[in-house]
């Protein structure tokens, strides 16, 4: 904006941070969620089954270590003897992996 002190500027009606209608919008969209609990079971089948089937032993140890043991990838990498960096990208490829198998699982 041009030099037009900050107290000056114009204000939207609704900023999405710190105002009524963000607190109204998460409880209405707390009130009319319906009961996912079947959808969300399906999905951790579906999740289990993918691990086994589609990820490399490799990926399903290192996904086991970082979201289960909740290690960090540095300690991951010192563990295992590999760096930094192949841990990101091996569990970065986990991830799409199992995206791309649950995708249509819902």
């Amino acid at each position: 904006m041009k030099n037009i002190p900050y107290s000056r500027r114009k204000k939207a009606p609704y900023s999405r941070r710190g105002s009524e209608f963000a607190g109204d919008m998460a409880e209405y969209l707390r009130t009319s969620a319906g009961d996912n609990e079947e959808m969300l079971s399906r999905l951790r089948r579906n999740l289990r089954t993918a691990r086994r089937q589609e990820l490399t032993p490799r990926q399903s140890q290192l996904l086991r270590m970082y979201f289960e043991e909740e290690m960090t990838m540095t300690a991951i990498g010192a563990e295992l003897g590999i760096s930094k960096s192949t841990v990101s990208r091996t569990i970065a490829r986990a991830k799409v992996r199992l995206q791309r198998c649950l995708r249509y699982s819902l």
